[in-house]
């Protein structure tokens, strides 16, 4: 084992283990968290634990302050190590001490028991899909069952050196990583995350990663997708190829054989894997000699694979014991629901072909798993990331992520064209929209091993993708250039400039107080009370060959009546003074923002009134519900105090969709150059309303730092 340059020999860590088991046993705790770094003294903690009987929660170090929270909260966790000592404050831990056996930090507190599965020695929270991270209890035989099926199917290759690049807490660098490694005798890198290229969710430099597979001679290495394909990128760049390594496994996501074949051809080793947390990671895996690409491999020894009547996988054999929150239940069937539709071939290889609840099914009646076009998408030159949707339409759409911003629409095209050949006609694409940022878990569009969060992107991204069918009223043909795609792509950069401002990246991270909460509140209510009166200024300047506008205008009028009186409403529920706000004067950026849209409309052209819709009902539909969530976790205020966000998130998404066939008929190029004009300066309007919101004090710097 090492750290930086310090090596732990393995009889030191059998040592260090001792005495912390040793320890551990003595102080008693029911479930120990574990916040660290990669390194010895995370392995340590591991495997001490185990052997002292103690139920463990590695807690990673990318979940948001309300994930950790919610993981400490759900578990009965009444003992932690960790580095640095704010995050044991945060998480209600008292005062630091020490512990023999371990150089991170010890820290106890008083809470009620959790009943948990018997022989429960691990308890490991999932990203998921959703906010809120589902805890799956392990035990020690099912961790050991796979490391000793994994030293069967992996010893034929002779490895000798591993280098741990996924962060620990992460199941499948814990067990089938830095656990086999040490059961099989292979030596076991595990530096800090930062010496391999790795930062939080989905930071990562694949020069540095080289450097380190390099540098510490590594053999054997876990990869998600998206790793391997920043990797390929970069040899194929002319980075210099890793020497000495043989073995690269690759799971979290399908991953195309195309790509496979690039990374090969690059001098990546890569072989695709299959995994549930369920199953302690690792149930399938190609291996060399036995490797079929577009399969995910050959179950391993320890498991059994089944496909069920609706092509749904079941897998047995060391599964988990049940879900935190289940009491002491087991599972109900020894064959695992793995939610995974696939198929096993005559030679025995598994292929999985997509999720069965993300199975969409076209308007001609085929049924298509998104992954299956988005593999072929990534395994491109010029695509990143991609999400495909197409439930109950003709053909199929995607959101894309270029590989690089300077990217074309014309290089984008053609890879999609490459992809679309690799494809039957009923799964290409026939429409696309360039995304305005990667997927990212900072921006709630991926979980933080990489997959898709769905919901997410359609909430986000869904009304621009309506607006590409013929089918959708007043939406364009095929080939056309309709204006709403125009907008959105004319004012990506304003939208990423508002989205980036510290106090939407730490309100969305959990990293909010009340007082800026209900200071937004405010602000919110000086402006959303000229919301009616501006509609009815725009409809009465609007000319006679703009009269077809009056009716949607009229429409907007009966939506947006009474706004203001939500927010005082979740202002009272939040504690906060209603009288008080309806007295106060807007703050400067609020008046202003109300001020310049009356001007418009007064002195300018009316139509340029939508430039404002577009930028407040975009916003809100992108981040509204997913704020409030975060911060309803992270205050514990009731949903009451919510319900201007929670309602403008749900209720915009239809908005958008509406406002993009409005704006689909503007075909004036005056028009349309007033909308994308006042839409630019709004979102610096309402930046600016973000910025002087109270947050930028000592106070609030430390809370996000922490």
């Amino acid at each position: 084992m090492t750290t930086r340059f310090r090596i732990v020999d393995a009889q030191a860590l059998k040592d260090r283990v001792k005495r912390l088991a040793r320890a551990l046993a003595r102080a008693r705790p029911r479930v120990l968290g574990l916040l660290a770094d990669n390194g010895p003294e995370w392995i340590a903690a591991d495997l001490a634990a185990e052997r002292a009987g103690v139920a463990l929660v590695p807690l990673p170090a990318f979940f948001t302050p309300a994930q950790l929270r919610h993981a400490a909260a759900t578990s009965g966790m009444d003992a932690l190590l960790a580095e640095p000592a704010e995050a044991a404050g945060d998480l209600g831990f008292g005062a630091r001490a020490s512990i023999e056996g371990s150089t991170l930090g010890w820290y106890r507190r008083d809470v009620d028991p959790v009943a948990l599965p018997g022989s429960t020695t691990k308890i490991t929270f999932t990203s998921g899909t959703t906010g809120a991270p589902k805890g799956v209890c392990l035990g020690a035989e099912q961790q050991r069952a796979l490391a000793r099926a994994l030293e069967q199917a992996m010893g034929p290759l002779k490895l000798t050196r591993h280098l741990c690049l996924l962060p620990l807490p992460v199941l499948l660098e814990n067990v089938a990583g830095a656990r086999t490694a040490l059961l099989s005798g292979v030596e076991c890198f595990a530096p800090p995350l930062a010496e391999v290229g790795v930062s939080g969710a989905t930071g990562f430099d694949p020069l540095t990663c080289l450097a380190a597979i390099e540098r510490w001679r590594a053999e054997s290495v876990i990869l998600l997708p998206q790793m391997m394909l920043e990797l390929t990128a970069a040899l194929e760049a002319g980075a210099r190829r890793p020497a000495r390594l043989r073995f690269a496994a690759v799971g979290g996501a399908r991953v195309a054989p195309a790509l496979l074949e690039r990374a090969r051809a690059a001098g990546l080793p890569v072989h695709e894997g299959y995994g549930l947390t369920e199953c302690a990671s690792v149930v399938a895996l190609n291996l060399p000699g036995a490797d079929c690409p577009g399969s995910v491999g050959r179950p391993l020894p320890h498991a059994g694979v089944r496909i069920a009547a609706d092509g749904e996988i079941l897998v047995s054999g060391s599964n988990y014991l049940g879900y935190l929150g289940g009491g002491a239940s087991a599972p109900a069937s020894d064959w695992l629901p793995t939610g995974d539709r696939g198929r096993l071939d005559t030679d025995g290889f598994l292929h999985v072909e997509g999720r069965l609840k993300h199975m969409l099914i076209t308007s001609f009646g085929r049924n298509v798993a998104p992954e299956w076009p988005e593999a072929e998408l990534a395994a491109s030159g010029a695509i990143a990331q991609a999400a495909v949707f197409g439930e109950g339409m003709p053909r199929l759409c995607a959101v894309i992520v270029p590989r690089i911003a300077a990217a074309t629409d014309a290089a984008i095209e053609a890879d999609v064209r490459r992809a679309n050949g690799r494809l039957p006609d009923y799964a290409q694409l026939a429409f696309w929209i360039r995304a305005e940022a990667p997927f990212s878990a900072a921006n709630g569009l991926v979980t933080a091993n990489g997959r898709v969060r769905r919901d997410a992107v359609w909430s986000r991204y869904g009304a621009r993708l309506e607006a590409l069918y013929p089918s959708q009223p007043n939406g364009p043909a095929p080939n056309s250039k309709p204006f709403f795609e125009e907008l959105q792509r004319r004012t990506a950069a304003e939208r990423e400039s508002l989205f980036a401002i510290p106090v939407i990246q730490d309100c969305l991270a959990g990293r909010v107080t009340r007082e800026l909460y209900l200071a937004f509140l405010a602000q919110a209510y000086h402006h959303v009370k000229h919301t009616v009166p501006l509609l009815m200024a725009c409809g009465a300047r609007l000319p006679d060959t703009h009269a077809w506008l009056r009716d949607p205008i009229a429409h907007y009028i009966a939506e947006e009546s009474g706004h203001e009186e939500w927010i005082l409403n979740d202002i009272a529920a939040a504690g906060g003074d209603v009288d008080a706000v309806r007295a106060s004067s807007p703050a400067r950026a609020a008046e202003l923002l109300v001020a310049y849209v009356y001007d418009t409309i007064s002195r300018g052209n009316p139509v340029g009134f939508f430039g404002m819709v577009h930028v407040l009902e975009g916003t809100s539909q992108a981040i509204a519900t997913r704020a409030a969530q975060v911060m309803r976790e992270s205050l514990g205020l009731p949903p009451e105090a919510f319900t201007y966000l929670t309602s403008h998130g749900t209720l915009d998404q239809e908005h958008m969709r509406f406002f993009a066939g409005l704006m689909n008929r503007l075909d004036a190029p005056a028009d349309r150059e007033a909308v994308t004009h006042v839409a630019r300066t709004v979102y610096r309007l309402y930046g600016d309303l973000f910025r002087e919101l109270p947050h930028h004090g000592a106070a609030a710097r430390k809370r996000a730092a922490a």
